[in-house]
């Protein structure tokens, strides 16, 4: 089990989940176990009822991992409940949190009636992980207080939080979402401005491409470059990043980019154009993969 740092609120300060799904519970699991109330919208309440079981299930699983601060899972269930009355989610609440599928006339819709309810100091974040927040907030009389808030799943093992600012949201939307992320035991990143694939999907992305490329040119078959990086880039990757791998793998960062830029340069001149992911070469890494997991 990782090590987790949670600042546990005393104030019983409210977030509101908007969106039953598997995100949205991952979520209220996360601020629950962090002592936030937390109050789980969806239209349809049969949705909301199986939100509530599974939540509970999940902070069982979590506690058996030893993953709860000595808390009891039936004790950190408490504090969350569930509506079907979207004013009733966000009254009093310090932080939204939208789970909406991945849908930009949805996220619109939602957010347009989340503007209607909200307050003048409210979070209104959202968990989208590939839609930039401009796209879906630029008319809301709030517009200032959105930001997306990506996590990873399932956000309980992995720690990481991509905040995404709109133009317009407030610094201090940035500032204070930051510091309710590392509240609650995740790893925020901000980003400065909005861009397509955020930071976490560009640098998975970049290594998929490749991957590809690898295979369809034949260069390499599945099985290997899944080797190179289970062996590899994941052996040192897995609790170092890229820049301080690059820091201690030379005297210091500037000697590193003396010795091995140029070289880095000419290999990923090569790395072009980026390739459809079908045909021959699926056939071949689906075929791969099957064998590996049957």
């Amino acid at each position: 089990a990782r090590f987790i740092v949670i600042m546990q609120t005393e104030k019983g300060e409210k977030v509101a989940i908007i969106g039953s799904g598997l995100i949205g519970r991952c979520w209220a699991t996360l601020f629950a176990r962090a002592g936030y109330l937390v109050s789980i919208y969806d239209i349809d309440s049969e949705q909301v009822k199986g939100a509530l079981a599974a939540t509970l299930a999940i902070l069982e699983d979590i506690e058996s991992q030893d993953l709860l601060g000595g808390q009891e899972a039936s004790e950190v269930h408490k504090r969350i409940q569930g509506t079907n009355e979207l004013e009733d989610a966000l009254k009093e609440a310090i932080h939204v949190q939208e789970c909406v599928p991945e849908v930009v006339d949805l996220k619109r819709k939602v957010f347009s009636q989340l503007d209607r309810f909200a307050s003048d100091t409210v979070v209104l974040a959202s968990s989208t992980s590939c839609i930039v927040p401009s796209l879906f907030t630029d008319e809301l009389k709030h517009r200032s207080q959105c930001i997306v808030a990506h996590p990873v799943n399932p956000p309980y093992y992995i720690p990481l939080v991509e905040l995404v600012p709109a133009p317009w949201t407030n610094p201090d939307v940035v500032k204070r979402t930051r510091a309710l992320m590392s509240n609650i035991g995740q790893a925020p990143v901000t980003l400065n401005k909005e861009v397509n694939g955020f930071v976490l999907n560009r640098l998975q992305y970049a290594l998929i491409m490749e991957a590809w490329r690898l295979v369809e040119d034949g260069i390499c078959s599945p099985e290997d470059v899944d080797t190179a990086m289970v062996e590899g880039l994941a052996q040192r990757y897995s609790f170092m990043g890229i820049f301080e791998t690059m820091h201690l793998n030379a005297d210091g960062m500037k000697d590193y980019c003396e010795r091995y830029g140029a070289n880095i340069k000419t290999v990923c001149e090569t790395q072009s154009p980026a390739r459809d992911l079908s045909g021959d070469t699926l056939s071949v890494v689906n075929s791969a993969m099957e064998r590996r997991v049957p």
